[in-house]
Parts: C-alpha cells; structure tokens; sequence
C-alpha cells in the first residue's frame, strides 16, 4: 500500500517533493544556519545539495510507501518546512520535522506531526520514533504532545553535524505505537 502524495490539513498541504521546489527549499529552510542547529543533516551550502535531497526523496518514495514531505501553507501556497517517513523496515519508520524561522511557534510542526501520524496508521505501521536534541525542548514538547513516549537517552548515538560536525552526541528518543493508540 501506498501513503498517498499530498495530504491536507486545517492550514497545511504536506506533499511530496518536486525537483522544481529546489530553490525555495534551499532559501526558506535549508541552507539557514539557525534553522539547521538540531537537524541530523548538514544545512546545503548550494543548490546542488538540496537537488541531491530531492533526488533521495524520489528514490525513497519509489522503495518504500512514502518518503520525505514538504509542508506547504494553504494561504499562500509557500514551502516553510518538511517532514516525513523514512523507513527502515515496512512496520517501522522514523519521523521529524524542520521549519523554516518565520514559522516557528504557529503550531505547524504539531498540525504537521499529526498528519504524519494519520498516514503512519493508514500504513498500518507497528512503530513510529522519532531522535530530539537534549537542549531542543520545542521539539520534545511538539512530540509529547502529539502522544509520542519518551523513551531515554542514546547516550553518544548520533551525529548533529550543524553543532559538531563528526561527533557522537546523545539524544532522547521517542515512540509511538499506532495501532495501540
């Protein structure tokens, strides 16, 4: 089964991404220092890089039944960040979110998760997780209140290459159970 391509909600179109949007993403989220600091990926220093990401989406999207979303504003049809499903087997994936600074503290990223949540159980997925930087309590909140559990610290398990490129650092992880919510 396939998570279909555009979903909307209240205020947002999440849809998949298309190689024509390389250059808003670049220059509404992607290559934004401050927007970058707890992301798992570098911030793109050029186009090229975010051609790439679109590239990865595509391949995503054609090996698993979604991929990577761009959130979309309904009122003016602007990209302010992404989010999706990346999957590591067809009963578990991972999710996150990123948006661009002028959308911070809107309630994007929780109107966001919950769409994801919706595809996630219309997948029928056993388990969706989701990696929070220690020191970024809006996304912990975003995720707590969107039922997802705490589950510890991955002492020294991941690299946050826009704080400190080639270092292990630690992160909270979190769960939620679809089909026992």
């Amino acid at each position: 089964m396939k998570a279909p391509e555009s979903k909307n909600t209240t205020r947002l179109l999440l849809r998949k991404p298309r190689m024509d949007d390389a250059e808003e993403i670049f220059d509404r989220y992607a290559s934004d220092e401050a927007v970058g600091e707890f992301l798992s990926w570098p911030i793109h220093s050029t186009i090229e890089d975010t051609r790439e990401f679109l590239t990865f989406s595509d391949s995503e999207w054609q090996r698993w039944p979604a991929g990577p979303y761009l959130i979309v504003s309904r009122k003016d049809d602007s990209i302010i960040g992404s989010t999706g499903l990346a999957f590591e087997t067809p009963m578990r994936a991972s999710t996150g979110y990123v948006l661009a600074k002028d959308s911070w503290e809107k309630g994007y990223a929780s109107e966001a998760l919950a769409a994801i949540q919706e595809i996630a159980r219309s997948l029928s997925l056993g388990r969706l997780q989701a990696l929070c930087h220690p020191e970024n309590p809006p996304s912990r909140r975003v995720l707590e209140k969107a039922g997802f559990q705490f589950e510890g610290v991955l002492r020294d398990y991941c690299e946050f290459p826009n704080r400190a490129p080639g270092v292990l650092q630690s992160a909270y992880s979190f769960s939620w159970l679809p089909m026992h919510d």
